[in-house]
């Protein structure tokens, strides 16, 4: 039996996992398996099965994915987000020159042409953009200092982490903890 994948746009957690597996099953869709930003099937879909399924997904913000390089790229954001938001290993986060050739199966040297021509910055922007989101997240629980904020994020330094935290959101860590006007960005919007 030939296995089918599904590339969607705009899956960045747990949730959003739920939230697609709900849709195969209520279009009667069977599923093997529903990752970020996939659906692995035992069959291809016809087309009034994937004009029914894209539907479905745009009504709860998510998108199908049918251009090779722009799935490429969501495969590259989806995996920058599972290893800085849904991972407690601070080693793993900062070698994507490993790690993404590894799990998407191409050079890196073509991943990050790809996402500099299509996103308008590098692979590295991106990393540093999560990285800073979660470090809003951790911030705002006040559960972690900003020594073990760093250390979680895989920073050298809490001087680092401070000044690039800094160079992104105009404030420092822990202006960003007073001030409870500012929120977050969703991830999938970065």
């Amino acid at each position: 039996m030939e296995q089918c994948k599904i590339n969607i746009k705009n899956m960045v957690c747990p949730r959003c996992i739920m939230a697609v597996k709900t849709v195969f099953e209520k279009l009667n869709l069977h599923y093997i398996d529903v990752e970020l930003g996939s659906v692995k099937l035992n069959y291809a879909l016809n087309e009034e099965q994937i004009l029914k399924l894209q539907m479905a997904l745009e009504e709860i913000g998510f998108e199908l994915l049918s251009d090779k390089k722009t799935q490429l790229i969501e495969q590259i954001k989806n995996e920058i987000i599972k290893i800085v938001h849904y991972q407690d290993q601070p080693e793993k986060i900062g070698h994507l020159t490993e790690h993404l050739p590894k799990m998407i199966g191409h050079n890196y040297a073509s991943l990050s042409k790809l996402f500099s021509e299509i996103e308008g910055h590098t692979i590295e922007k991106y990393l540093i953009l999560q990285k800073i989101e979660k470090a809003k997240e951790l911030l705002l629980y006040q559960e972690l200092n900003i020594s073990e904020i760093a250390y979680q994020l895989n920073y050298s330094s809490s001087q680092h982490f401070s000044r690039q935290f800094k160079s992104i959101t105009g404030l420092t860590p822990s202006e960003f903890s007073k001030n409870k006007n500012i929120g977050r960005s969703p991830i999938n919007e970065i």
